[in-house]
């Protein structure tokens, strides 16, 4: 199983930019497809966007040209590189394996807004 740690959000302005960062541990996740999600309150989680194991990424179309991914095998971590943040990207956001583990992390929130 593996446990999830996600971290490196915070308060931005529209047009700004961040890095998210997913530590995982348990397990190493090198031969894992990774994904990014995020909630916002009433609403289900959702999906946006997926790193394969071989370096593949899937990027959900409200975000494609402004969210990138990457990840660190040797440090067990994955990361979402988000720019030209926009009021709607507010949500938490969480990391996940795919397919996903039983058990989520806490998110972290991003809030964007001036």
């Amino acid at each position: 199983q593996v446990q999830f740690l996600e971290s490196g959000g915070g308060l931005v302005q529209p047009g700004g930019s961040l890095r998210l960062s997913c530590t995982a541990s348990g397990n190493t996740i090198s031969s894992y497809d990774m994904g990014w999600y995020r909630q916002t309150p009433g609403k289900q989680r959702e999906f946006i966007a997926r790193l394969s194991s071989s370096g593949y990424s899937t990027i959900r179309d409200s975000v494609k040209g402004r969210f990138t991914l990457s990840r660190d095998n040797a440090k067990n971590t994955f990361h979402l590189h988000m720019n030209s943040l926009k009021p709607d990207d507010t949500a938490v956001y969480y990391c996940n394996t795919i397919p996903n583990q039983n058990s989520w992390g806490q998110g972290t929130q991003v809030t964007v807004s001036s």
